[in-house]
């Protein structure tokens, strides 16, 4: 049953890197879209395509933080007495994200806006950032199971750097794809040419850190290695031949097609780290069924999450549909 529930939690952290992943990435983009009047249209684009869902993405976040510290308590602890810092400046470029979002469409056109701007631009590129510092803390092995963990060298290292920068160029990546696929729908040939080239060029950017991150892995984390090499491989193989294919067919190829092949790689790149994470929840000391909670609490999260399921999932299934179709104002 233990097994049960961390595959369902990291069902929500996929769902989590694929949805806000491409909110951040969008944020990444309008960071990089250049001064008022140059990065106009891409911002304005940006603004139309994560209007609508912005909000309803961190569902997901919420989803994992209730199941695993209801699930998992002491990893749960060890984790947040651990790496506390990456956690807390995550938080609030989360906070920092969504006010500067909310303001830059109330304020008028002049300092605010452009506040407000810079701020939900940088804490796009910053949040997904430190949630890749967690990663690479956690499967590195470097959170201790009774928690109070190093404050610092817990996520500055280079696991976690690999992995933050791997956050920050897979969700440019994945935004890019999508709003692509968003100038397509407008007939906006200006910026779907120049997305086009974004994704490209991210796409490449993150082959070029994973490649890297093979020797980082080696010889910083060997174990999380060897399990990627091989228990892992498989699911890294298929990541790398979708997201090579969504490059190969972005302006050619339908727009459905080439964001499930985008959001192919991303799901099965965060599904080869939980196979070479398996059976430990915190780098090889603490496994999963150490972890658990009594049966009768995980029987509890078990009702309730399928509940959620029934209720929520129909919902944003619904949002994230008539989105893509711009059926939303």
């Amino acid at each position: 049953m233990s097994d049960f529930i961390a595959v369902v939690l990291f069902i929500g952290v996929i769902a989590y890197a694929l949805f806000g992943g491409a909110d951040y990435g969008a944020g990444f983009w309008d960071l990089t879209a250049g001064g008022a009047a140059r990065g106009r249209p891409a911002r304005e684009l940006i603004n139309v395509s994560i209007s609508p869902v912005w909000e309803a993405n961190h569902t997901w976040l919420i989803f994992c933080f209730v199941t695993i510290w209801t699930a998992f308590p002491q990893a749960f602890t060890a984790m947040t007495t651990t790496l506390y810092i990456p956690l807390g400046l995550a938080a609030l470029g989360i906070v920092a994200r969504g006010s500067g979002f909310a303001f830059r469409h109330a304020l008028a056109q002049g300092r605010g806006e452009l506040i407000s701007g810079v701020a939900f631009a940088c804490s796009s590129v910053l949040t997904p950032f430190f949630f890749g510092t967690v990663a690479g803390g956690i499967a590195s092995g470097r959170v201790p199971s009774a928690g109070h963990g190093d404050a610092l060298s817990s996520w500055l290292n280079p696991t976690s750097v690999l992995g933050g920068v791997l956050a920050v160029t897979v969700c440019a990546y994945l935004a890019a794809v999508f709003l692509t696929g968003q100038a397509q729908h407008r007939a906006d040939t200006s910026l779907e040419k120049a997305f086009s080239h974004r994704a490209f060029g991210a796409g490449v950017v993150a082959g070029l850190v994973a490649l890297v991150g093979v020797f980082v892995l080696r010889a910083d984390s060997p174990r999380l290695f060897h399990q990627l090499s091989t228990v892992g491989a498989p699911l890294l193989v298929v990541s790398g031949l979708c997201g090579l294919a969504a490059l190969l067919l972005l302006r050619r190829g339908s727009p459905p097609v080439v964001r499930t092949l985008a959001a192919t790689a991303i799901t099965t790149v965060v599904g080869g780290w939980g196979v070479a994470q398996h059976p430990y929840l915190l780098g090889t000391h603490l496994t999963i069924q150490q972890a658990a909670a009594p049966t009768a609490t995980l029987w509890v999260l078990i009702v309730v999450s399928c509940v959620a399921v029934v209720l929520i999932a129909p919902s944003l299934l619904l949002l994230y549909s008539l989105q893509l179709r711009r059926k939303l104002g």
